[in-house]
């Protein structure tokens, strides 16, 4: 499967931007699906999680600006993101995840090319 994240750009802090993610060569259906990020320095790290049920999950930062979505007939996976802050700035990327032991992890090796959200303050 491919995946590839788009939507990305440069706004003011407070802005709002929404990423999409579209898969080709598998259907995501049946996939709990994720956005992470990757900051300037920084490891990718986990931002919001979708089960293939559509329950979300957010970490700690996002909580109350993120908000993660699909739509299985559309094969894409989207994360509205609110309250735009100068932290967020990163790349973006969309995986599928796996649910194991209380954590989410990555499900797929290759991570597709990403999407570079800067917020400017």
């Amino acid at each position: 499967v491919q995946l590839q994240a788009s939507g990305g750009g440069t706004v003011q802090a407070g802005g709002s931007l929404r990423l999409s993610c579209a898969a080709s060569g598998s259907t995501l259906s049946s996939y709990g699906m994720g956005w992470f990020r990757r900051a300037p320095g920084k490891q990718r790290e986990l931002v919001a999680a979708i089960t293939s049920g559509g329950t979300p999950n957010y970490v700690d930062f996002v909580k109350g600006r993120f908000t993660i979505t699909r739509d299985n007939t559309k094969n894409t996976v989207y994360l509205q993101m609110n309250s735009l802050e100068p932290d967020d700035t990163a790349v973006y990327y969309c995986n599928a995840v796996t649910y194991y032991g209380g954590d989410i992890y990555p499900r797929f090796v290759s991570w597709g090319r990403g999407t570079q959200v800067t917020v400017s303050s």
